[in-house]
């Protein structure tokens, strides 16, 4: 199991960006955090076409399965959309892996269960603005 950003477990972070100008003030082959939205298929296509690593916060399973198409290194979903997430994942073979966003360590044990490929605590996940 991943784990980001937890406070004795070394990670890498996570760069919340909201425009392509962003980019410029993250650290070099940074992985780049963004939501799924229509509105921002224009800075998800530039990610994809230079290779660049990132994940997208989604809110259901059509998002989930537009991710892994737009090629996301990482889906973030919430905790009552990770166990289906994660089971499309398998099923299709997604390059992605399913990231669930924690606050308690307890939430670790639940989703470990599961099999969820992975957990991130909002402290990973730092806010760039351009």
């Amino acid at each position: 199991m991943l784990i980001y950003g937890h406070r004795f477990i070394e990670s890498e972070n996570f760069y919340h960006i909201s425009s392509i100008d962003c980019i410029q003030n993250t650290p070099p082959s940074s992985t780049l955090f963004i939501e799924y939205s229509e509105n921002n298929l224009d800075i998800i296509k530039h990610l994809d076409v230079n290779s660049m690593n990132f994940a997208l916060e989604v809110k259901d399973i059509t998002q989930v399965v537009y991710a892994n198409s737009l090629n996301a290194s990482y889906i973030l979903v919430d905790k009552d959309l990770a166990k289906t997430a994660q089971d499309l994942a398998q099923n299709y073979l997604f390059d992605a892996k399913i990231l669930v966003n924690v606050d308690k360590e307890s939430d670790i044990e639940d989703l470990a269960l599961l099999g969820i490929d992975g957990v991130i605590f909002s402290n990973a996940i730092i806010k760039i603005n351009s």
